[in-house]
């Protein structure tokens, strides 16, 4: 028989697990901008868990962000209250009570298409994430049994950041790549769009419910890019068009998904237009440069792996980009301001502040 000593830590216990269902989870899909650290169990070549990379986390250390600092789910998460960022999936501290708070699928290097990013050869595709996802909700079941683990899913907020690389580790790649061949860009656009409105039906199907869906930012004014294809210190022009075309099509795309659903599932967020205030002024927003990233090498610091053998500055609030390719903790901060609070122009059908009170109500 139960001593009254273990039934009281068994109640403690039950009690610590409900308190922490109750929290909204948060579950994260897509590739490096939002990955907190899946890649470090990969054999993959898309990777940041080495220095400089993580120089102004907490620990200061890496952890496998592509960031200096914190990510735009470490920022979101502590919004909505989290107590600390879900877990990368693959890490093998994610067990018990770390389910609750939800998890990280994301993946560096991962797009919408499967053949988007063939030269990071391991990473978790998309459909990859959703099977993980699958595993996840069999695994909270176990926890909570699955009439609470429905419901811990249904409530929670998710995060899906995919996209860019299925233009700039696809199309563009390399002159003349397979895609570019097959499609000419509107066409490509269009099976791009077409390819993510089944991936979030399948979110749907899975059980979620309010799901925040970001665009591409100004693909074409990374340093990387005006490293490699920029003219004359301008973006490139030809990846702007991508992000031109791509970004509006995702919206309505993302509004008829709600139409004929008939609630707002899907809230779209204009990353694009975040990027680009601070891109085409970035002395208003405290940066020096939104040109030249802080950790890199070559014009603009935009070639290659940021490393430390790199060119690194002293104060990355300085800098709107982190390496070649991902914005600074601090561009990172100015974009879930916006996701948080920005007006219609920035967030549709509304910020994510109001749907948080209007859930709450409910």
């Amino acid at each position: 028989m139960a001593s009254s000593a273990s039934l009281m830590v068994l109640a403690l216990l039950m009690a610590s697990i409900a308190a922490i269902a109750e929290a909204r989870a948060f579950f994260i899909f897509g590739d490096s901008l939002v990955d907190s650290g899946n890649n470090n169990y990969l054999e993959t070549t898309a990777r940041a868990d080495s220095p400089p990379y993580g120089i102004d986390y907490p620990t200061g250390r890496p952890t496998g962000r592509f960031s200096n600092g914190l990510n735009i789910p470490d920022l979101i998460g502590k919004q909505i209250g989290l107590s600390e960022s879900p877990l990368p999936y693959l890490s093998p501290d994610f067990n018990g009570k770390k389910l609750l708070l939800g998890a990280n699928f994301a993946s560096a290097g991962v797009g919408i298409l499967n053949d988007t990013g063939v030269q990071f050869v391991n990473i978790l595709r998309m459909y990859r994430q959703l099977e993980l996802f699958e595993e996840y909700k069999r695994r909270l079941s176990g926890l909570l049994g699955t009439r609470q683990a429905n419901r811990v899913v249904n409530q929670a907020l998710v995060l899906i950041t995919v996209g860019g690389n299925d233009f700039v580790n696809n199309y563009y790649l390399v002159p003349f790549s397979a895609r570019s061949r097959q499609y000419s860009l509107p066409d490509y656009v269009r099976f791009l769009i077409s390819e993510y409105r089944k991936l979030l039906m399948k979110l749907y199907k899975a059980g979620a419910r309010r799901v925040l869906v970001t665009g591409t930012g100004p693909l074409g004014c990374v340093p990387a890019e005006l490293a490699m294809r920029g003219n004359n210190g301008g973006c490139s022009q030809e990846l702007q068009r991508a992000a031109s075309l791509y970004n509006p099509q995702l919206v309505q795309m993302i509004n008829g998904l709600n139409d004929k659903i008939g609630r707002d599932v899907f809230i779209s967020a204009n990353t694009q237009k975040m990027h680009n205030d601070f891109v085409s002024d970035p002395q208003a927003f405290g940066f020096t440069t939104s040109e030249i990233a802080c950790c890199g090498q070559g014009p603009y610091n935009g070639l290659g792996l940021c490393t430390q053998l790199s060119n690194l500055c002293p104060n990355r609030d300085l800098y709107a980009f982190w390496d070649p390719f991902h914005p600074s903790e601090k561009a990172n901060k100015l974009i879930v301001e916006q996701i948080m609070t920005g007006s219609n122009e920035y967030m549709n059908p509304t910020n994510l502040s109001t749907i948080i009170a209007f859930d709450s109500k409910i």
